[in-house]
């Protein structure tokens, strides 16, 4: 009868541990979908990007360091590997994007063009997307690291090699700036 019930709860503790590594297979392969959502709306963002450069310079050809900083952006945004080179990359993008959009808004012809105002428009969507896809990603890394720190599914994870996922986190510096509130 003893040899029953330990029989009986070391089968139980083999389906939990099997529980746990499919749970921890199935997390990893959703962090995996979701940094390919980031990846997706990545593309189309560096897609447009020329487009946007081309209209802008097509109003203010001077300021070429403005374009190249951008071009330079996009393009070692496009070769980051890593998540954390992807941040590094997209932090140093959306900067030079700040750039370029604040060198239009000193063009009031440009800012009334419509193909500009479209590749703006797109880039605000696209934008919209990416946050969307970034916080999916991120609960998703949460939801995988918080399993694989736990106990007792940490062993699980440590004996089977499932690493920690990094977040993938854009710092928009004008998002810390209180806003100004001027009531003339």
């Amino acid at each position: 009868m003893v040899a029953l019930i330990i029989g009986a709860v070391l089968l139980l503790a083999v389906f939990y541990a099997i529980g746990i590594y499919n749970k921890l297979v199935k997390l990893k392969n959703l962090v995996a979908e979701a940094w390919s959502g980031i990846d997706v709306q990545l593309k189309k963002r560096y897609d447009l990007i020329p487009n946007l450069v081309e209209t802008v310079k097509g109003y203010a050809a001077h300021e070429k360091e403005t374009f190249e900083s951008v071009t330079r952006a996009r393009t070692a945004a496009q070769q980051a590997t890593t998540v954390e080179a992807h941040q590094a990359a997209e932090k140093q993008l959306s900067s030079a994007l700040m750039n370029l959009i604040a060198v239009a808004e000193r063009y009031p012809e440009l800012k009334a063009s419509t193909n500009f105002l479209e590749l703006q428009n797109a880039l605000a969507q696209i934008e919209g997307d990416l946050e969307k896809a970034r916080r999916y990603y991120n609960g998703t890394v949460r939801e995988q690291n918080t399993l694989i720190e736990s106990f007792p599914s940490n062993l699980i994870a440590n004996a089977f090699g499932f690493a920690r996922s990094v977040f993938f986190e854009l710092e928009n510096p004008a998002e810390k700036q209180n806003p100004q509130v001027k009531f003339s």
